[in-house]
């Protein structure tokens, strides 16, 4: 029941901060990237999902949505600044690409220890972190490739929606 809702907490927040459903939803896109990781991750470890791994969730959704908020953001406000649609994305990818990987190394490293942890505890850990680990590296990878791909092909449409003079 919390993780539900603190998705539909997380995608409130972010249309507040963009007031748009496109960018909201194309945000929120990043959760189910970092998820399947996640899941992927626990199945490789054979784990099964408990109250750890989705605390695990939870905060790998926070990780994801900040990913995409990055760079969309940057992308906003260098198309603000009247950079063409394909040039700021590729400009905000390039730039935005060092403080991601430092992110996901940052936060890999710092759960490893959690991951591979076999003392008293470790059951409650280990989940937790073969989660945050597993979705951090699917995250970072998708939210580089897959939504610069999304932005672009999205906001063309839009743009050819409203140039051929339909709302």
């Amino acid at each position: 029941m919390v993780v539900p809702l603190t998705l539909l907490a997380i995608l409130i927040l972010i249309y507040l901060s963009f007031q748009s459903v496109r960018q909201a939803f194309l945000i929120f896109l990043c959760v189910p990237l970092a998820m399947t990781g996640g899941v992927f991750a626990l199945a490789l470890r054979g784990m099964p999902f408990s109250i750890s791994a989705a605390v695990g969730f939870i905060a790998l959704s926070g990780i994801a949505v900040l990913n995409g908020l990055m760079l969309i953001s940057f992308t906003n406000q260098l198309r603000a600044e009247g950079k063409p649609l394909r040039d700021a994305m590729v400009e905000s990818a390039l730039t935005r690409l060092r403080p991601k990987l430092m992110t996901a190394l940052v936060a890999s490293l710092g759960f490893l220890p959690m991951a591979i942890a076999s003392g008293a505890g470790a059951e409650v850990q280990r989940p937790l972190a073969t989660v945050v680990i597993g979705g951090i590296v699917t995250s970072t990878f998708l939210t580089l490739v897959l939504l610069p791909t999304l932005y672009v092909w999205i906001e063309r449409r839009k743009e050819n929606l409203y140039t051929e003079g339909k709302p």
